[in-house]
């Protein structure tokens, strides 16, 4: 439980305190937030504001990881250190992509087939370790690796943990439209993982995951760098976390879940970013093939925005979605906990 708190509360400390640090590095380099033409109106005013904020997210979740281990009893695994690996390189290509939006003083950066390639190679690099590093159970699960046990094979657990990475990190990416959405909606996610991470770890006789508890403190890492930057990012924002943050995150989380054998509990754990994901698929979709538009704007938070909600009423209830969507996956978690617990 120690190394947990060290964990959590240097991550928390660190990204709280970094982040002004790097708000005043960035407004000296005048380095900002290039707004998508687009965009709603209102979001006008906020063109400036410092971003590539998720530096600070990533250096904070590593180093609150690696301090989380010493002079503790929890073992570095194989499971967290490629947990940190997704996170710092999908916040590699984030950062490519934020650098260049900044260079190119506008809100696009790669181009898509470039930032697709990086993601597909570094989602397949993690799943290829996770399978022959880490050996990580290859099949399909909900809330353990015999629930339901389908085996998908080493190549196909290998396809499903690439599209899994690959399509996490660009979904919260969507959501991080709005100041605090989701650097907020992830501290919930991370959060419900630290507590089923730590329930793994005192059940191992049901979930034989002998890395939980390093999986565990690797979310409450996470938890504590979103919530710390969340300090700074909260609206009125001060700082942006750009494509650094948010790909990092969203790959974050997904390689948790795949390495705890949550695979198909992500989808509830993460509902919000799957809402947001489906909205811009289904506007997509029906703008193509109908030639109208469902919503006034995607992703669905802009449609709110549009219906004149107030940008802070947009996140906070989105935030309470968010919550409710980790808290219904943890409670989904414990009930089967409870079933298999009668039987052993």
């Amino acid at each position: 439980m120690l190394s947990l708190m060290v964990a959590g509360g240097v991550a928390l400390w660190l990204a709280g305190l970094l982040t002004p640090v790097l708000v005043r590095r960035l407004k000296a380099r005048e380095i900002g937030q290039h707004i998508r033409e687009d965009g709603p109106e209102s979001h006008s005013v906020k063109a400036g504001t410092p971003t590539m904020g998720g530096i600070v997210i990533v250096g904070a979740m590593i180093v609150g990881f690696l301090l989380g281990h010493m002079g503790t009893h929890v073992g570095l695994t194989r499971a967290g250190a490629l947990v940190c690996f997704a996170v710092a390189g999908f916040g590699l290509i984030g950062f490519l992509d934020d650098i260049t939006k900044v260079r190119n003083r506008r809100s696009l950066g790669l181009n898509k087939r470039a930032k697709s390639l990086l993601q597909l190679l570094f989602g397949t690099i993690f799943a290829v370790l996770a399978v022959f590093w880490v050996h990580t159970a290859t099949t399909l699960s909900v809330t353990r690796a015999t629930l339901p046990g389908w085996q998908l094979s080493k190549a196909g657990w290998i396809v499903l943990a690439v599209l899994v990475i690959v399509g996490t990190s660009n979904a919260v990416n969507l959501t991080d439209g709005l100041d605090g959405l989701a650097a907020g909606s992830s501290t919930f996610c991370f959060s419900v993982l630290a507590i089923i991470g730590y329930w793994q770890f005192r059940h191992f006789s049901i979930y034989h995951l002998g890395s939980a508890l390093d999986l565990g403190l690797t979310a409450v890492a996470l938890a504590g760098a979103c919530l710390g930057f969340l300090w700074w990012n909260a609206a009125p924002a001060k700082i942006y976390m750009g494509d650094t943050g948010s790909l990092a995150i969203g790959a974050g989380l997904a390689a948790m879940c795949l390495l705890m054998n949550l695979d198909l509990l992500l989808v509830v754990i993460g509902g919000l970013f799957v809402i947001e994901t489906l909205s811009v698929i289904i506007q997509v979709f029906s703008f193509r093939v109908f030639g109208r538009r469902v919503l006034k704007m995607a992703p669905i938070h802009h449609h709110f925005e549009l219906l004149d909600w107030p940008e802070t009423t947009v996140i906070v209830r989105f935030w309470i979605l968010a919550g409710l969507f980790s808290a219904f996956g943890l409670g989904l978690f414990y009930a089967d906990f409870l079933n298999v617990a009668k039987v052993v």
